[in-house]
């Protein structure tokens, strides 16, 4: 039973602008809408950090490997230069039988020898080199005492082997047929 004044002039064209309903049923969805994307964006940095947190703990875990690796790396690399060294060479080769080179001669282009060659050294038996057993390469902590090394010489061929070894196999051939036995150990 009240009735609503009639406006005029500028407050009728103002009144005309605003919404005539309740302000609560306006503002209802607009308030969710808020809600909706505050959550959401919660949720989203919520997602977003725990991802960083496990990419860095993943960054981690790789920087570990990566030094690791590089310690392993420098390490195989002073093995190398240890036996890349020259000392460590003629030692090995001297271990291996060889003996230093005589002089050597040189061909020029046009075919002329340059030089006099010269033969190696002969060896002599008590230069040969010892062939260490597998015995006297085991760890100290072996059962008896390390036997002592018996020269053995390097170019010696192997024994042929006997038929009644292994009938049905033939006889082995390659580089490893022609190399000679370590140690003839009966308690092996």
């Amino acid at each position: 039973m009240s009735r609503k004044p009639e406006l005029r002039g500028r407050a009728a064209r103002l009144a005309r602008l605003l919404p005539t309903g309740s302000g609560r049923a306006a503002r209802t969805p607009f308030v969710l809408l808020v809600v909706v994307l505050l959550g959401g964006g919660l949720i989203g940095l919520l997602v977003l950090n725990s991802a960083l947190s496990e990419g860095s703990f993943q960054l981690d875990d790789l920087q570990d490997d990566v030094k690791s690796y590089t310690d392993e790396e420098q390490a195989l690399q002073r093995d190398v230069d240890a036996y890349s060294a020259p000392e460590a060479l003629q030692r090995r080769a001297r271990e291996l039988g060889m003996v230093p080179g005589g002089d050597p001669a040189f061909l020029e282009p046009d075919g002329r020898v340059r030089g006099v060659p010269s033969p190696a050294a002969a060896q002599t038996p008590a230069s040969l080199p010892l062939v260490l057993a597998p015995e006297a390469l085991a760890p100290a902590s072996a059962a008896g005492p390390a036997p002592t090394p018996t020269p053995t010489p390097t170019s010696a061929p192997a024994p042929p082997p006997s038929p009644s070894d292994s009938p049905a196999l033939p006889p082995p051939t390659g580089p490893s047929a022609r190399s000679t036995p370590l140690s003839t150990n009966p308690g092996r």
